[in-house]
């Protein structure tokens, strides 16, 4: 998948002229990523894609993954290439420094890991920042009976305003504090914690919260 189209042209020339054997095994489809759907990669190819290898745009790295895991389900595993500081948020746990909004919705669609680091000056020119590889290798989203675009939205409120208590970070999405605070309880979460402490299970009950 190519979106620039010199490179989509490229490609499959540079494929055939280094490795003939399996250029016919290459297909290259010209479209942007954030709009493509299985239909489109159905008909270039014979069978559901399964595997994502990838070196993701570094400043729309994490739309682009999660907007493929959305729309390709046949996906099982994941390896990408993206900014260093990008893979430590999309690998990070509850706690953690680096732990935030990429961080939950990643975990939506399964487990999710730092599988390596590459120093700048394997590329030419060296550029400016550090990459890191993140594996995802995907399992079933957390059993919930609230949609993924529901538990998202909680995810967006509780880290909207990060240093806020959830009581007061999720006001707007329940519509005050106080069903905030009502929505939490039912949940069996703290109104005084705050988004960067809880899993994706705790955001998906949550969500089944909302007045």
């Amino acid at each position: 998948m190519e979106i620039d189209q010199r490179l989509a042209g490229l490609l499959p020339e540079t494929v055939a002229a280094r490795l003939p054997s399996v250029a016919d095994r290459l297909r290259v489809i010209h479209r942007d990523a954030m709009v493509l759907d299985a239909t489109q990669i159905g008909h270039a190819t014979a069978e559901p894609p399964t595997a994502i290898v990838a070196n993701l745009p570094y400043n729309v790295a994490v739309p682009v993954l999660l907007t493929l895991l959305a729309r390709l389900p046949s996906v099982r595993r994941v390896l990408v290439m993206v900014q260093l500081e990008v893979a430590e948020r999309l690998a990070a746990k509850p706690a953690e420094d680096a732990y935030g909004v990429p961080s939950v919705k990643a975990a939506w669609y399964g487990d999710v890991r730092l599988a390596g680091t590459i120093g700048r000056q394997v590329f030419w020119p060296a550029p400016r920042v550090d990459s890191g590889l993140v594996a995802l290798d995907r399992r079933e989203p957390p059993q919930t009976s609230a949609s993924r675009e529901a538990v998202f939205a909680v995810i967006d409120a509780a880290f909207g305003q990060r240093r806020k208590t959830l009581r007061a970070a999720l006001a707007s999405w329940a519509g005050s504090a106080a069903a905030a605070e009502t929505a939490l309880r039912a949940a069996g979460i703290d109104p005084s914690a705050r988004g960067e402490t809880l899993d994706v299970v705790a955001f998906a009950r949550i969500a089944e919260q909302r007045p």
